[in-house]
C-alpha cells in the first residue's frame, strides 16, 4: 500500500485523469437516466467534458481551469443544461484555487463560488417552494462552495508555516555552521598565540644559552655543559608543550604512549623566572597576598602574560636589563606587574608583535586578557624600561 501511496503522489495528473473519467461517465448517465430534451443533452455533455478537463487540469493550471469553469457555469445558463454531477468539478477548482492558486485566483473562485447557487436556482428554481424556502435551499447549497474555500485556504496557510519551518531550520543550520567556522577560528588563533609564546621563549633561552656555552666552551667546560643541560631541558620543555597544542588538532584518539603536558599555571611562574634566570636576565619575583586555586583560564593568562613580557625584556632590554615580578591575589581577581630596567625598544614594535614584526607582541597579550574579562596597561616606565600591568577578575564581565 505504501508503495503505491508513494506513486500516486508521484502522479497526481493520473489520478486526477481518472477522477475526470468517473465524473464524466457519472454525468452522462445521469444526463440519459433524466431523459431531458435532445436540444439540451448535446450542450449538458459538452459542459460536463469541460468540467471533466477542469478535474484533470487543476493542479497543472488552476487559473486557467478557474477561467474555463466560469465559462462552462454560463454557458450552462446560457444554454438551459441543468445542474447535474459534472458540476462537482465547481467545488474541487474553488478548493483547488484557494490552496495552490494565485492571490486574485482565491478571491475570484470564492465569489464565483458563492454566486453559483443564487444563480443557478434564479435560472432554475425549486418547484413548488416558497421564497424563504428557495432562499434557504440557496444558501445550503452556498455552504458547500465555503467550506471548500475555507478548506483550500488552510491548506495553503499550513504549507506556508511548514515551509517557514523549513526555512527557518535551514538559516538555524547555516548560522550553526557559522558558529562552528568562528570556533575554530579562535581555536586556531588561541593555538597560534600558544605556539608563539612556547617558540618565543624557549627558543630565546637556547638561543641565549648556546651563545653563552660557546663563549666559554675552552676556559670553563663545567659552565659550557650545563648551558648545554639547560639548551637541552628547555628544548624538551618546548617540544612537550608543542605537541600538547598541535595534539587538540587531530580529529582521532591520542596515541598509546603519547605524553599528557598540563598547561602552565600560577605555580609553574616561579620555575620560569628561574629558567630565565639561569638564561642570564636578573629577575626579582614576589607574591603578595594568599595564594588560592584560580579558574584555568586566569592561571594560564598569567603565565603566558608573564613569559611574553620576560621573553619581550630579553630581546629589547639590553646586556645589562633586570625584571621584576609581582604576582598580587586580590579578593576578586589576580595581579600582575612586570618590569624592567632596560633601554627598551619603541612601544610601536611590541604593538606590532616584536622587533620582527612577525610575533604577536602586546596584541597578543591583550587578547588572552580580554578574553578572560581582564584589563592590561603597558608602556615605558618614566625612569627607563617598560611596565606592563594586568588585572584578571576571577568572574569574566557580562
Amino acid at each position: 500500500m505504501q508503495r503505491l501511496y508513494d506513486f500516486l503522489r508521484r502522479h497526481p495528473t493520473w489520478v486526477d485523469g481518472f477522477w475526470a473519467v468517473i465524473l464524466f461517465g457519472i454525468s452522462g448517465a445521469s444526463l440519459v437516466g433524466m431523459g431531458v430534451e435532445e436540444r439540451s443533452t448535446i450542450p449538458s455533455l459538452f459542459f460536463a467534458a469541460l468540467l471533466s478537463v477542469v478535474v484533470l487540469l487543476r493542479r497543472r493550471m488552476p487559473e486557467r481551469m478557474l477561467v474555463l469553469t466560469a465559462v462552462a457555469g454560463l454557458g450552462q445558463l446560457v444554454f438551459d443544461a441543468r445542474v447535474n454531477p459534472s458540476d462537482f468539478a465547481m467545488l474541487v477548482i474553488v478548493y483547488t484555487v484557494a490552496a495552490d492558486g494565485a492571490r486574485w485566483a482565491s478571491r475570484a473562485g470564492l465569489a464565483m463560488g458563492l454566486c453559483a447557487a443564487p444563480l443557478s436556482q434564479l435560472r432554475w428554481p425549486t418547484v413548488e417552494t416558497s421564497g424563504a424556502g428557495q432562499i434557504a435551499v440557496t444558501v445550503f447549497q452556498m455552504v458547500p462552495f465555503a467550506l471548500a474555500w475555507v478548506l483550500g485556504d488552510s491548506l495553503r496557510t499550513r504549507r506556508a508555516y511548514l515551509a517557514q519551518l523549513e526555512e527557518r531550520a535551514a538559516r538555524l543550520e547555516r548560522e550553526r555552521e557559522a558558529q562552528s567556522k568562528v570556533a575554530v577560528a579562535a581555536e586556531r588563533a588561541r593555538i597560534a598565540r600558544e605556539l608563539h609564546d612556547v617558540v618565543a621563549h624557549n627558543v630565546s633561552v637556547m638561543v641565549v644559552q648556546a651563545d653563552g656555552a660557546a663563549y666559554v666552551l675552552d676556559q670553563a667546560p663545567d659552565q659550557a655543559k650545563k648551558a648545554l643541560e639547560t639548551i637541552s631541558g628547555t628544548g624538551r620543555q618546548a617540544l612537550a608543550e608543542m605537541r600538547r597544542l598541535l595534539g587538540v588538532l587531530r580529529t582521532g584518539e591520542p596515541e598509546e604512549g603519547g605524553e599528557y603536558v598540563p598547561q602552565p599555571d600560577v605555580e609553574q611562574i616561579e620555575d620560569l623566572v628561574e629558567q630565565v634566570r639561569t638564561a642570564g636576565l636578573p629577575v626579582d619575583f614576589k607574591v603578595e597576598g594568599t595564594p588560592r586555586q584560580l579558574p584555568s583560564g586566569v592561571e594560564l593568562t598569567a603565565y603566558r602574560i608573564v613569559q611574553e613580557a620576560l621573553t619581550n625584556t630579553r630581546k629589547h632590554g639590553g646586556p645589562n636589563a633586570g625584571a621584576s615580578v609581582r604576582l598580587v591575589y586580590f579578593d576578586d581577581g589576580l595581579g600582575l606587574l612586570v618590569e624592567d630596567d632596560g633601554k627598551g625598544a619603541p612601544h610601536e614594535l611590541y604593538e606590532d608583535g616584536g622587533a620582527d614584526g612577525r610575533g604577536h607582541g602586546l596584541i597578543g597579550m591583550r587578547e588572552r586578557v580580554g578574553m578572560v574579562g581582564g584589563t592590561l596597561d603597558a608602556g615605558p616606565r618614566p625612569g627607563g624600561g617598560f611596565r606592563i600591568s594586568v588585572l584578571l577578575p576571577l568572574k569574566p564581565a557580562h
